[in-house]
């Protein structure tokens, strides 16, 4: 089976994914890729003897079946760079992943209208607010939103998207034996059950390593149409990611900000080079021409609500209300509160927010 050898190349640690699809496209086949000798190595352009001979000896050490009993066993899926269901924006980029694995719902993401979202670690409480009034107001359509899970600017965005009733990737720099930030545990576990997916380009057994966040980023903007910059300084990941969005020929898309904030000297860079200015999600959708389809809006009369249901229901029809509001408005016990808190949840209805306070999904 193909998919052991693309397996296999990935869980070598010293080659990337620009060394196997070098190999893959001279010999034109997976197997005999991952199988050839010193000598056939040799004859690629560009290959030292002292690479191939590397190569080989670390291939040697491999079970090919071990090392792919071992992704199966954590339940985590996977992609090949040559399976008809890999990314087309990414399979564009320079250096594609010759492997992507994930875990999640690919299908209920809309490839065809993903947007990634960047910007700073030491997010601004203004940058938090404005990212999040933009991505509401994209609310209930097909728009696929796509960050990195770090903290600051990628977590508002994955979460703005999750409340707004939008499809989210995260894209992770180590494999999915690691939970990087350890605060984002809640956020991964929200995105894999049914919201979307987290994908990564390293087997399950990698470290989320400093050097791996930057080769992250590509796939964040390779997956994406256009990057939305939310917050950058001048040496940052933002940026860097930035540069990566306009060298794949895609859209670079940027918010303002306090020009006395040190994480908008990046921001002000890139508009005066160029970048599209962002206020509102119309913004968004006429720098990368954009019509979209908005998911049709359950009716009360859809929900098919239990009557405990219907007053919690009814209690969050203008805004988010915390627990003790609703015990008060609805008069239910904590206990059944709670219960049926947790099912209208699962029902995709209501979201938790801001602590214990919950809200309707648009």
């Amino acid at each position: 089976m193909e998919s052991r050898y693309w397996i296999a190349f990935s869980s070598i640690e010293q080659i990337d994914s620009r060394f196997v699809q070098r190999l893959y496209n001279y010999f034109g086949d997976i197997e005999k890729a991952f199988n050839a000798n010193v000598k056939e190595l040799g004859q690629i352009d560009g290959l030292s003897v002292k690479k191939a001979e590397k190569f080989v000896k670390l291939r040697d050490k491999i079970n090919l079946d071990k090392t792919y009993d071992e992704v199966v066993k954590r339940g985590v899926k996977f992609l090949m760079f040559e399976d008809e269901k890999y990314p087309k924006m990414l399979r564009q980029i320079e250096n594609p992943p010759a492997v992507l694995y994930y875990k999640g719902d690919l299908s209920s993401c809309n490839f065809e209208r993903t947007l990634a979202v960047v910007g700073s670690r030491k997010a601004s409480t203004n940058a938090r607010k404005d990212l999040a009034k933009v991505i509401g107001e994209l609310a209930n359509t097909d728009i696929c939103v796509v960050s990195g899970l770090a903290s600051g600017i990628d977590t508002v965005a994955h979460e703005a998207a999750l409340n707004n009733n939008l499809k989210t990737i995260g894209v992770i720099a180590s494999g999915f034996d690691y939970t990087y930030p350890a605060s984002n545990k809640e956020l991964y576990s929200r995105i894999e059950n049914g919201n979307g997916v987290i994908l990564t380009e390293y087997y399950p057994t990698f470290e989320p390593l400093k050097f791996r966040f930057p080769q992250r980023n590509r796939i964040v903007s390779g997956l994406s149409y256009g990057t939305l910059v939310a917050e950058a300084s001048l040496r940052s990941g933002a940026l860097i990611t930035a540069n990566l969005t306009l060298e794949q020929g895609r859209e670079l898309m940027c918010m303002p900000g306090l020009i006395s904030n040190p994480n908008t000297q990046g921001i002000y860079k890139l508009l005066k080079n160029g970048a599209a200015l962002v206020t509102e999600a119309n913004d968004i959708l006429n720098a990368l021409n954009w019509e979209v389809k908005t998911e049709k809006q359950l009716s009360f009369n859809d929900l098919s609500l239990e009557e405990d249901e219907q007053k919690i229901y009814e209690a969050l029809h203008i805004e988010s209300k915390g627990v003790d509001e609703l015990l008060t408005i609805t008069k239910l016990k904590i206990d059944n509160l709670l219960m049926h808190l947790t099912t209208l949840e699962l029902k995709g209805i209501i979201v938790q927010v801001d602590g214990d306070r919950y809200k309707k999904v648009n």
